[in-house]
């Protein structure tokens, strides 16, 4: 799916939050956060542009990518909009300062209504893909989430999700590995794509301390309009 066309407008971008050092969006399925070999025009490029129009501001703008979302999730992506802050909020994500939490809508109820999973994940760079495993075996990652079911629907399950690790395709992967599949999510499993390529995964919440001010912020992203998605809220 390319987002060339749909992605691009700036006028149509969800922000969540703004102040002089970050910007906070509601990312759609199929927009990348950063540029990749499709060629499509990035999240970042969009969002520059926003601020270059809304402050009327002449030349490049500085945004800095402080962390990503796979392509076909939906929900929160964080930007730095000063050098200041994003060295100081790339710190944050990486040493897991961090509270996330998701929104995933499965196939399969899994045998526990809230649990830990713990799993060991190859990643596999050529199939862009990681295989979660029971044990550590070589050139893997420990991966640990908790879960707990919030809402059942006929044929689906809404889970919450909180991210222990941070690890690639990490909930896709762990969810999958127990049997229950993303909507969706083809390449961990699904049985049929969604329209729009994309899958029943949303950055949901994310608090932090701010890069700056030193206080705790946190923010809520909705999820994309669809029958699914509405029949969960």
């Amino acid at each position: 799916m390319s987002g060339n066309k749909q992605h691009s407008n700036p006028s149509n971008l969800d922000v969540l939050y703004e102040d002089n050092h970050l910007i906070v969006v509601n990312k759609r399925s199929g927009d990348i956060v950063q540029g990749d070999k499709t060629g499509d025009i990035p999240l970042g490029e969009v969002v520059k542009q926003y601020l270059k129009e809304k402050y009327n501001k002449p030349g490049n703008v500085y945004l800095g990518v402080v962390h990503r979302l796979d392509r076909p999730t939906s929900g929160i992506v964080v930007f730095a909009k000063t050098s200041k802050a994003l060295p100081r909020l790339n710190k944050l994500f990486s040493e897991g300062k961090t509270k996330k939490t998701y929104w995933a809508v499965v196939d399969k109820v899994p045998e526990d209504d809230s649990g830990t999973l713990t799993h060991w994940l190859v990643r596999n760079p050529k199939q862009n893909k990681s295989y979660a495993h029971n044990k550590e075996v070589p050139n893997s990652k420990k991966a640990i989430l908790e879960y707990k079911i919030i809402h059942k629907l006929d044929r689906y399950f809404l889970l919450e999700v909180d991210l222990k690790t941070g690890r690639h395709h990490q909930i896709r992967a762990q969810l999958a590995a127990i049997g229950c599949h993303i909507k969706g999510d083809l390449k961990y499993g699904a049985d049929r794509s969604n329209k729009d390529g994309g899958i029943h995964l949303l950055a949901r919440s994310l608090e932090f301390e701010h890069p700056v001010k030193k206080e705790n912020i946190g923010f809520v992203a909705q999820p994309p309009n669809d029958p699914i998605w509405n029949a969960c809220v």
